[in-house]
């Protein structure tokens, strides 16, 4: 049978052809000269310097395994390595030194050219590689983005093709993250840098997300997690601030700085995800730092419902009852389930809720999102590490998610989002009950109880090759399908519930509640409690949240988007009415001055516009508003 080389391979071979390649090339020993070679280290002087501890932690984990750990420039050139002496040796018959350029267009298809071609973490083992005299090789090698996103260099593990290791890959990813983390850190001296993540444990290793801001709050970087946490894009981010991202003035960050003992802040991001966050100010006054600070209470604003058991959840939504009823039969009994449904629909809600309605409710509730932890982390995230796994790793290591979860409940959000490789060994943990550790060799014994989550069609994902079938009939022990928000029939109870979690009683006007039964609500459960946390935010020592307290982009939203089928009655005609009374009335305790009634209202006056325009353009009399 004809051996197929993987797709990014294949590339690489065309690409090395082109470049007028052959396969029997003798390896190039010429590299820079000595005074050369140290002109280049100086160029990346920055890049090295962090990149050097990095190298030498990651060696130790693999000394006596035939690697060697490299570092190379943007272009390839390999500014420094470390490794076996019996393998630097045979490293040396290929040029695989310091000042030789490995880019694909001189040494063909190998990790770190290919890794710089298609700017991504690739493995290149044995006769993948494209020159003959490199087949006894195996390399995993990821490029070092800088605070631009740019490359900026490429750290590599080359070995013996008879030493490949799985784990390697990994490793190697998660030390260039890391260098990364320190050139970030290091590069911006006048400014605010947050180093921010969902769990606080998390703040101050690899996987936490940090991004810089000028003293007045403009944004300036963010790292790759800090993108992916953030969800936007770096020139998406250049239009905003830290007050638009954490909601929360920077004014407060310099007062919360000034307190006596300034800790982890507990903020909400733009996009509804809250966060733990240590503020580091770098000012040319002198750097502060603040750490552990208190969380920053909200005591007028609506909570999600938290820690709820099943008939807590139970509003008055048949199909909901349905469903909640159907896990009542199976609680206790060893039964995977997987919740399905829209984003936003409550599945890590109603799976807590299983977690406190078991026998295992004294157990931990360990949660994982497998679509919100980047490819390079959620392997350690899920199995954990044994000490010194991986550059910047804790000193004792840590344990997975799991492990975490050991005599509970293990809840994967967006199972459909895990990779393939990470699926074989999530099934093997299934089936024997054993987990191994990230850069570990013995088995530990776990027993959860799993309940799974997904947005995704999985059976459609199995037929496109992204998800394992073996692993799907070992999840679906019991199938439940939460209803979207627009489908609901205790939409009323629903903002009631999530009311009665804040401090203060609030209730909602009529007029608010007919728009809420309008709305499609493409955001679920999320977006309702998010929209209640900021109308009530806006509501301030007002007892009732009315039109004026929506979000300005949400009745936007509202005119725009598909809504759900209308009564046949009048009741729209009904809300039209009010809308406009309040708006009339607004304009005539301002003199008719539309921007001041538009903040009173907390709209747009482009809304305002809208509003009398197409009430005027649907009245036969064509009514004029007082000016």
């Amino acid at each position: 049978m004809t051996y197929q080389l993987p797709a990014t391979i294949a590339s690489a071979h065309r690409r090395s052809q082109s470049f007028g390649l052959r396969a029997n090339l003798r390896p190039d020993f010429d590299p820079l000269s000595l005074s050369a070679l140290s002109a280049l280290v100086e160029q990346n002087r920055m890049l090295y310097s962090h990149a050097v501890p990095a190298m030498e932690t990651l060696y130790q984990q693999i000394a006596n395994t035939h690697n060697s750990v490299l570092l190379t420039d943007a272009r390839g050139v390999i500014l420094h390595s470390l490794g076996d002496a019996d393998f630097l040796e045979k490293a040396n018959r290929v040029a695989l030194t310091p000042g030789v350029n490995w880019s694909e267009e001189s040494k063909g298809t190998n990790a770190i050219g290919t890794a710089l071609a298609e700017q991504a973490p690739t493995t290149v083992h044995a006769d993948q590689h494209y020159l003959t005299a490199n087949h006894f090789l195996t390399c995993s090698a990821a490029p070092i983005v800088d605070h631009h996103g740019a490359v900026i260099g490429v750290l590599d593990v080359s070995g013996d093709r008879r030493s490949f290791h799985k784990h390697t890959m990994a490793l190697v990813r998660m030390s260039a993250l890391m260098i990364e983390n320190h050139l970030f850190a290091a590069t911006f001296e006048n400014a605010i840098t947050l180093h921010f993540h969902t769990r606080p444990e998390f703040i101050g290793t690899l996987m936490e997300g940090i991004a810089s801001f000028t003293p007045d709050g403009r944004f300036l970087a963010a790292n790759r997690n800090g993108l992916f946490q953030l969800g936007l894009s770096t020139p998406a981010l250049q239009a905003h601030s830290f007050s638009s991202l954490f909601g929360m003035p920077v004014s407060k960050l310099y007062d919360h700085e000034r307190s006596a003992a300034p800790g982890l802040l507990d903020l909400c991001m733009h996009n509804g995800v809250r966060v733990y966050v240590r503020a580091e100010l770098r000012l040319k006054h002198g750097a502060r730092r603040l750490d552990d600070a208190p969380t920053l209470p909200s005591p007028t604003v609506p909570k999600q419902p938290e820690r709820a058991n099943l008939q807590a959840l139970n509003t008055g939504d048949a199909r909901l009852a349905q469903a909640i009823a159907k896990v009542d039969r199976v609680l206790g009994q060893g039964v995977p389930i997987l919740i399905t449904g829209e984003t936003g629909t409550g599945k890590e809600w109603l799976a807590q809720a299983i977690h406190r309605d078991s026998p295992r409710a004294r157990g931990p509730f360990v949660a994982l999102n497998c679509a919100a932890i980047p490819e390079a982390l959620i392997e350690s995230e899920l199995f954990g590490y044994e000490e010194g796994a991986f550059t910047g790793a804790r000193r004792k290591g840590a344990p997975g998610r799991i492990m975490q979860a050991h005599g509970g409940t293990l809840f994967l959000d967006e199972i459909g989002d895990m990779p393939l490789a990470l699926q074989a060994r999530l099934l093997r943990v299934l089936e024997e009950r054993k987990v191994v550790p990230l850069g570990g060799a013995k088995p530990l014994a776990v027993d959860v109880e799993l309940v799974c989550a997904t947005n995704h069609d999985l059976r459609r994902r199995i037929a496109d090759g992204l998800f394992r079938e073996d692993l799907y009939y070992r999840l679906n022990g019991l199938v439940l399908k939460l209803p979207p928000l627009r489908e609901r029939s205790d939409l009323d109870a629903l903002v009631g519930k999530m009311l009665d979690g804040a401090h203060r009683q609030r209730r909602v006007a009529d007029a608010v509640l007919h728009l809420f039964r309008r709305h499609a609500w493409p955001g679920n459960l999320r977006q309702l409690a998010t929209l209640l946390r900021t109308a009530s935010l806006m509501a301030g020592d007002e007892d009732e949240i009315g039109l004026h307290h929506l979000p300005d982009d949400f009745l936007d939203d509202l005119d725009a988007s598909p809504l759900k089928p209308r009564p046949a009655a009048a009741p729209d005609t009904k809300l039209d009415d009010l809308e406009l009374s309040a708006i009339l009335r607004t304009l005539n305790a301002h003199g008719g001055n539309v921007s001041a009634a538009a903040r009173a209202l907390g709209v747009s006056r482009n809304t305002i516009y809208r509003k009398l325009s197409r009430t005027s353009q649907q009245s036969p009399a064509g009514r004029t508003p007082h000016p």
